[in-house]
């Protein structure tokens, strides 16, 4: 690629620039995936939804019914990606994708399983996505772009990647990793609790109060139904908000410009998040 000033790189930068074979050979070959699950039917749909997906590619190279079998078949068959259940007889998903986290060059893991409720432990253990049955073919095939992703780049982008600080989420039954560099803020209403980035709107099944304790210092509580990231916070003021006093404290949330209530008892730590000083 050319650098910022249009000059191209010569000698051994230029060669150096230049993908290996080896790399190009892996970007365009299939996937090599491993499917362990105790039930043969749930097996038989992953292949048929596998065999559906052309981009990226993929080839199943085995199955196992139990995580012991699934590490001889490894033995045999090296594989790029584990479609792994974690209800399982025998030690079940989650130890096994513990002990392949610990070997080098071990094969991506991505859970899919009727349980959501342990996607926490899932992403502690590194896993690159989680899926709930019934799996949809677009859900999968998203899994898969992110494991196609991992393998051809480079290990200091896989390494920033894997050392992103990342929000799990559960978005109408779906699990989520949201990056906490694009929260903007959390507001409960009525039974739900809306997330708000940038770009979009997630509506969570977590609690405000679970979800206070795992943002960390970095948020903020305005009121007793919203956190703020404190990076996101712009301004503080009286100002008429709708459905709400005609004279109410409001931060102005940025980039978006919206306007969130503040209660009274919150005014002096937003003050101090602005660098304003203490005091209402």
């Amino acid at each position: 690629m050319d650098d910022a000033d249009g000059d191209a790189p010569s000698g051994r930068d230029a060669a150096d620039a230049r993908p290996r074979a080896s790399d190009v050979a892996d970007l365009a070959s299939p996937l090599r995936v491993l499917l362990v699950d105790d039930e043969p039917l749930a097996r038989l749909r992953l292949r048929s939804l596998l065999a559906g997906i052309d981009e990226p590619a993929s080839l199943v190279v085995g199955e196992a019914a139990q995580a012991a079998d699934a590490l001889r078949a490894l033995q045999s068959q090296p594989a790029d990606l584990v479609l792994l259940d974690i209800a399982m007889p025998g030690s079940g998903g989650l130890p096994l994708a513990a002990q392949l986290a610990r070997q080098p060059g071990a094969p991506a893991v991505v859970f899919v399983t009727a349980h959501a409720e342990h996607a926490l432990e899932a992403f502690d253990l590194d896993a690159a996505d989680y899926l709930t049955k019934p799996v949809r073919r677009e859900r999968l095939q998203a899994a898969l772009r992110r494991v196609a992703q991992r393998r051809g780049a480079p290990s200091t982008a896989a390494a920033a990647l894997a050392d992103e600080p990342v929000l799990v989420v559960s978005d109408r039954g779906r699990v989520l990793r949201v990056p906490l560099a694009e929260v903007l803020y959390l507001r409960a209403e009525l039974k739900y609790v809306t997330l708000r980035t940038p770009t979009r709107v997630l509506v969570l099944d977590d609690s405000l109060a679970d979800l206070e304790q795992r943002l960390g210092e970095g948020f903020i509580r305005i009121h007793r139904n919203a956190l703020v990231a404190r990076r996101a916070v712009r301004a503080l003021e009286r100002r008429p908000l709708p459905g709400g006093d005609a004279d109410a404290w409001a931060v102005r949330v940025a980039p978006l410009g919206e306007w969130l209530a503040v209660s009274r008892r919150q005014v002096a730590a937003v003050r101090q998040a602005l660098g304003e000083g203490a005091g209402a």
